[in-house]
């Protein structure tokens, strides 16, 4: 069983920042990539930025520029640090794991940007 703790959210003004951690913990031998997720309200949940073991980074459009994922793999923990916001980031934020052939999902965090 894997659980994903996140931490981070909260309420910016446009133009501001802030920094999501999420860390995994339990019975994890090795991780394939650690990603953030978000979903706003009556929209699907969408990709944001995802780290691949092994290097490769990917962001979504709307985010490129002002987001960057990074990892400290030694605490199973990966960040997304949030520059520039806009009130269309205004969404929840969900951490995800894969661990193939599992996936899994953190709890969420609220981000809300005021413009």
């Amino acid at each position: 069983q894997v659980q994903l703790v996140e931490s981070g959210g909260g309420l910016v003004q446009a133009g501001g920042s802030l920094r999501l951690s999420c860390t995994a913990s339990g019975s994890i031998f090795s991780i394939n990539a650690m990603g953030w997720y978000r979903q706003a309200p009556g929209k699907e949940r969408e990709l944001v930025a995802v780290s691949i073991t092994g290097g490769s980074l990917h962001y979504a459009d709307s985010v490129k520029g002002r987001f960057t994922i990074s990892r400290d793999n030694a605490k199973n923990t990966v960040y997304l640090q949030m520059n520039s916001l806009k009130p269309e980031d205004t969404a929840v934020y969900y951490c995800n794991v894969v661990h193939v052939p599992y996936n899994y999902w953190g709890q969420g965090t609220q981000v809300t940007v005021s413009s």
